[in-house]
């Protein structure tokens, strides 16, 4: 477990039980904070109570899609114009990914190309670049 990694939050927002615990386990094994919804809906309550560092969206959800949150947020605060986006999907629409990066996400990750590593390594990346805010 990385002690740096224990100062980042990140938000899985994902429908399918089995993968969003897999990538919370995952992400806690690394020593992260981690936080989760089911859906759009309490994802944004979620992200706007937490503030995580960086988010793994799906699109395709229940109740609220994964693009309609993330224009939500956008609109919701300044934290929420700024936070990382990371749209993790089964949904390869390049329709879908062009509004994606028009709306702001950092990456596009199709599920059936990337393993859990490669996930883990994608987001270490980003909060890589993410400047540390001195307390």
């Amino acid at each position: 477990m990385d002690k740096e990694n224990s100062k980042w939050k990140l938000m899985i927002v994902e429908d399918e039980h089995p993968l969003r615990n897999a990538l919370m386990d995952k992400f806690k094994n690394e020593g992260y904070q981690v936080v989760g919804a089911q859906d759009g809906e309490e994802g944004l309550k979620t992200a706007l109570a937490e503030k995580p560092d960086l988010i793994l969206l799906d699109i395709v959800m229940p109740k609220v899609d994964g693009l309609t949150m993330l224009n939500n947020l956008r609109e919701a605060s300044e934290w929420g114009k700024n936070v990382p986006i990371i749209l993790l999907t089964n949904l390869n629409d390049p329709e879908k990914v062009a509004e994606a990066f028009r709306d702001g996400v950092f990456d596009y990750l199709v599920k059936t190309n990337w393993k859990l590593e490669d996930v883990v390594k994608k987001v270490k990346e980003k909060i890589a670049k993410i400047p540390v805010e001195e307390e």
